[in-house]
């Protein structure tokens, strides 16, 4: 015998039909909920009382008058949200609601409507905010107060009154605050003309001290000992004299510093003079001429001594002439110095007077200065003031319009009915559905082949559907045939050894539908021409001899306690190829019969005498003869009942066979709804048209010779 190899699952994804199924096989739930909420929804909108609602529009623009003020300009006002949000609040705020319930005696009326005894003015003021709803026009100044009542004529009262209050209060503020800054302004208006007249005094007082004339206090001129020309005069000359001094006294360090001869040649450019200039002049003739002479004449010719007579007196009249052109720049040089001297004292000392009696006038000019400016703040706070008066007086803008009155609306807002239905069924379904997908979620029995092959690792050899009956009874065409001949022929085809011919089907719990399973099984192994035995060795509950409405009396532990004969207990049934071993009364002195060696002689003894042995069993977690029968038998396969019990408790089931030795072929999913499921439709949706196509048909010739077996028949003992 080959063992069982593993068995390899695709990963599980699901797939919009896999939700498509979870909200058809819940759909009960989905349904119970919906109409729930929707019928829930539906009482409430129409029980709750009808509510009016009115709304007025109001246009709102930051102060400002109509008119320019006394500077000609007027306020430019600009769209800005956050200031409209502002207002906003201020309409919703106890400020201004307050003031509404006080004009409308909104706590006696509301006391006596809800027949209250007296009306807190907070709990007033909640009602009416709730009420209230102030929302902005887009892109405009532009604000609409809703007011919401059971009542149209007070919701329309209310939304009017509301924007009254709001208006007058902006009013009534722009004045009050008009007003304190006005009398700010005249009180800083006389504090200050209290100041100036104090500085006035004192002013006048330092004038007559420091002997300012009227003519100096105009011009706001200094007293200075010269006048700015004539300091500006003697500066230039200090500056003229220092600079020939400066000249004058280089050329003649200059001159003293050369030879006579160089003395000579500098002279006519450093200090021209005519006197100079003819005594060289004739100097050079005389010496041209004695040249001249020379060359004809010795020296001591008459004419030539006399020619050097008088070049020597032209020398020496040239040598006095240069020392006393020197000694005149000598004497010029210290009389520039001198006055230069003298310069520079003079300047030095205006300069300290002017310093000190500038001194002296500090505090005048400190004391005039601060006058001035007191004064100009003065001329400021009067326009200031007349400006205020005349802003007052001038017609103010329209900071608040009432653009649209609220009127009555005689159509109620709340409840809306179709909305809210709309809405409750909406959400109905939604949590329908959401409900239905958690229960689906915390569900973790076995719902598809995917979750099987997953989780136990084996193959589905058989799907059945609901409402199966039993096929010794209905025939080979019954409806439900197909699905065990599937299930056959799975099973065959799992059998790689012939002589592996006792079978048993085990389930994890009770109510699993094990017999059934097994009974219509051997049913469709014996239509199909094959020697079947099956077997109740369900001991403590069995079920097979209902079916077959046969005695119990004698069975499986008779023989197993050697009380009767195998052919004793064995008894026919309706179908030929098919006999049944009922259980027998179970003694309390028989509990382990299945475990004795008289059962295994009995196992091997059936394999000979039949095609196939099939053994009913209890649930295999219940008790220990479904481990017995497992390990004895040649094959087992598990039931799992759809969407019965969670899958650790058939994980565990499937263990305790492999944990006794025994040779799972694999899964039977049993009691499958077709028609809430599609996945399993195709496993026998097919048979059940097929089936339907079959019966529509006439009966053929070769169906009439066809016999069927009686339900209820006698059944007799085999032997």
């Amino acid at each position: 015998m080959e063992p069982s190899k593993s068995f390899e699952s695709p990963e599980a994804k699901l797939h919009f039909l896999d939700y498509w199924r979870i909200i058809r096989i819940r759909k009960t739930v989905i349904l119970a909920v919906f109409l729930l909420v929707a019928i829930t929804t539906t009482l409430v909108t129409y029980i709750l009382p009808p509510t009016y609602s009115s709304t007025v529009r109001i246009s709102v623009e930051k102060d400002a008058s109509d008119t320019a003020g006394l500077d000609g300009q007027k306020s430019l006002m600009s769209f800005d949200p956050f200031w409209l949000q502002t207002q906003n609040e201020k309409i919703q705020s106890k400020l201004i609601l307050h003031q509404v319930i006080t004009n409308l005696d909104l706590t006696r009326k509301w006391a006596e409507k809800y027949k209250e005894s007296e009306l807190r003015l907070d709990i007033a003021y909640n009602m009416l905010k709730r009420q209230t709803t102030v929302n902005q026009s887009r892109n405009t100044s532009f604000l609409e107060i809703t007011a919401f009542s059971d009542d149209f004529n007070e919701a329309a009262l209310i939304a009017n009154k509301i924007a009254e209050v709001y208006r007058d209060s902006r009013l009534t503020k722009w004045r009050e605050m008009s007003g304190r800054g006005l009398q700010a302004l005249m009180e800083e208006y006389e504090a200050n003309n209290t100041t100036l007249t104090n500085l006035q005094v004192r002013l006048d007082a330092l004038k007559a001290e420091l002997g300012i004339t009227d003519m100096e206090s105009q011009n706001n001129a200094q007293t200075r000992t010269l006048e700015p020309e004539t300091l500006l005069k003697l500066e230039g000359e200090r500056i003229q004299t220092s600079a020939d001094y400066a000249r004058l006294k280089s050329t003649y360090e200059a001159l003293i510093n050369l030879s006579p001869i160089e003395q000579r040649k500098a002279m006519s450019t450093a200090s021209p003079d005519m006197q100079l200039s003819q005594l060289q002049e004739t100097l050079a003739s005389r010496e041209q001429a004695l040249a001249g002479l020379t060359n004809s004449y010795s020296l001591n010719h008459p004419d030539v001594k006399g020619l050097r007579d008088v070049i020597a007196v032209l020398n020496q009249q040239i040598d006095i002439r240069l020392d006393g052109i020197l000694r005149g720049l000598k004497v010029n040089l210290d009389g520039r110095e001198a006055h230069l001297k003298t310069l520079t004292a003079e300047v030095a000392a205006a300069k300290n007077k002017d310093m000190d009696e500038a001194q002296k006038r500090r505090p005048y000019q400190n004391l005039k200065r601060e006058l001035d400016s007191i004064q100009y703040v003065r001329e400021r706070l009067n326009v200031r003031i007349w400006q205020e008066k005349v802003e007052i007086a001038m017609p103010r803008q329209g900071i608040v319009e009432i653009i649209d009155k609220a009127e009555p609306n005689l159509r109620p807002v709340k409840p809306n009915k179709i909305l809210n239905i709309t809405i409750g069924v909406i959400i109905g379904l939604g949590i329908g559905i959401g409900l239905a997908f958690f229960i689906e979620y915390l569900d973790t029995s076995v719902k598809t082949i995917d979750d099987v092959e997953r989780a136990l690792q084996a193959p589905v050899l058989g799907v059945i559907p609901q409402n199966v009956s039993y096929l010794i009874f209905e025939g080979p065409d019954s409806p439900h045939a197909e699905a065990y001949r599937v299930l056959r022929t799975n099973i065959m085809f799992s059998l790689k050894d012939p002589k592996l011919n006792t079978i048993t089907v085990v389930s994890a719990g009770a109510g699993e539908g094990k017999s059934t399973t097994i009974f219509n099984l051997a049913t469709v192994f014996a239509q199909n021409g094959a020697r079947v035995l099956v077997v109740d060795s369900d001991l403590r509950r069995p079920s097979l001899h209902k079916v077959l409405k046969v005695s119990n009396s004698i069975g499986l532990t008779n023989f197993l306690l050697k009380q009767n004969t195998l052919e004793e207990v064995i008894q026919t049934t309706p179908l030929s190829t098919l006999d049944f071993l009922p259980s027998g009364k179970l003694p309390s002195s028989s509990m382990g019969v299945l475990s004795s060696s008289q059962m295994k002689e009995l196992i091997r003894d059936l394999k000979r005498r039949y095609d196939y042995v099939f053994f009913d069993s209890p649930p295999i977690m219940g008790v220990s003869d479904a481990s017995i029968l497992s390990s004895e038998v040649d094959c087992v396969m598990q039931v799992i009942q759809y969407r019965r019990y969670p899958q650790p408790m058939t994980i565990r089931a499937k263990q305790m066979i492999e944990k006794v030795g025994g040779n799972l072929l694999g899964i039977v999913l049993n009691n499958i709804n077709m028609a809430s499921d599609e996945n399993y439709y195709y496993y026998s949706g097919y048979y059940y048209d097929y089936s339907k196509n079959e019966e529509s048909e006439p009966d053929k010739p070769e169906a009439a010779g066809k016999t069927d077996d009686k339900a209820g028949a006698e059944i007799k003992p085999k032997y």
